[in-house]
């Protein structure tokens, strides 16, 4: 009997362990045909795309004032441990100079190293697979002009059991939507362009709306705001509820310049954002304008209350 019950326990753990195996397989390279097929690259559009998707803002060299030096290495603080940025200049060696098209699509949209691992979703692909093919091509295009950088990046930090890169596939299954976006027929172009940057390109919702305790965005609250991931401070409610009382010039403006309708300033994260935006097109700026004005308003989570000071 004894042995039976071991047989069991033994036989249904291969197969959960299969189950999980399957689950959890990363996604198959785009096929060269996808991304080979006969192309010529927009360099002006992928210059756009870099700048819309914040390229800069992460994988640029901190401390030094060069945005399109890529080599990588500023430190993202999440709830789940520090992820360090990589270098994804065109070196080669320790950058992504030795990609395929088909490799980098593949990992700004479905989340997949060219070694065929999960890439935690601190890259923001959950957004960026909304975004079309050749916009993907084009900023690879502009990428490769750029000078190489030499030097290898730190690992992540990110104690057990986040850092099984296997277990990134049972969170795609999750929060993973990699459905390509969809104009409003019943919208304007301007709305629609706003609409695939905002849920795209500029993944704003990755930063201004709550998660949850699996680090998924909470859909109820998109754009609500919420504790900022880093820890410290918080990311503002970017809807109606939010930010109601800026009109279409207050929030052009901001997106331009960082100057807010009161006479502060963008802070923290916001100012590399605001680096990206104010290089965007003024049509674009404009497009990305109409598409937050128009978000209905939404109730974020609450702030936590500042504890009182002793005496006080």
């Amino acid at each position: 009997m004894r042995r039976r019950i071991f047989l069991g326990a033994g036989i249904a753990a291969i197969v959960g362990f299969g189950v999980y195996w399957w689950l959890t397989e990363p996604a198959a390279p785009l096929a060269d045909a996808v991304t080979h097929s006969a192309y010529t690259p927009d360099l002006a559009n992928g210059l756009v795309v870099f700048n819309a998707g914040g390229c800069a803002s992460c994988h640029a060299v901190p401390n030094q004032p060069d945005r399109l030096r890529l080599g990588g290495g500023l430190a993202i603080r999440s709830p789940f441990g520090t992820f360090y940025a990589p270098n994804i200049s065109p070196d080669k060696a320790d950058g992504i100079g030795g990609w395929t098209e088909a490799e980098f699509v593949t990992a700004v949209t479905k989340g997949v190293s060219p070694g065929g691992q999960h890439y935690f979703p601190v890259l923001p692909y959950t957004s960026y697979a909304h975004a079309k093919v050749a916009d993907i091509r084009d900023l690879f295009a502009y990428l490769k002009t750029l000078a190489p950088v030499s030097g290898k990046v730190r690992d992540h930090d990110v104690p057990f059991p986040f850092n099984i890169r296997r277990n990134v596939g049972i969170w795609k299954l999750l929060f993973f939507d990699d459905t390509p976006f969809t104009p409003d027929s019943a919208r304007s172009a301007q709305w629609n362009r706003g609409a695939y940057l905002v849920n795209s390109l500029g993944h704003c919702a990755e930063c201004h709306s709550p998660r949850n305790f699996l680090g998924g965005i909470v859909a109820a609250q998109r754009f609500a705001g919420g504790p900022n991931p880093e820890g410290e401070g918080w990311v503002p409610n970017i809807t109606q509820k939010g930010i109601g009382d800026w009109n279409a010039k207050d929030l052009d403006y901001f997106l331009k310049t960082g100057q807010t309708p009161d006479g502060d300033s963008a802070g923290g994260s916001m100012v590399a954002v605001i680096k990206n935006t104010s290089q965007l097109p003024d049509a674009d700026a404009a497009a990305i304008t109409e598409y937050v004005k128009s978000l209905p308003p939404v109730e974020g989570p609450p702030r936590p209350k500042k504890a009182k000071k002793a005496g006080g």
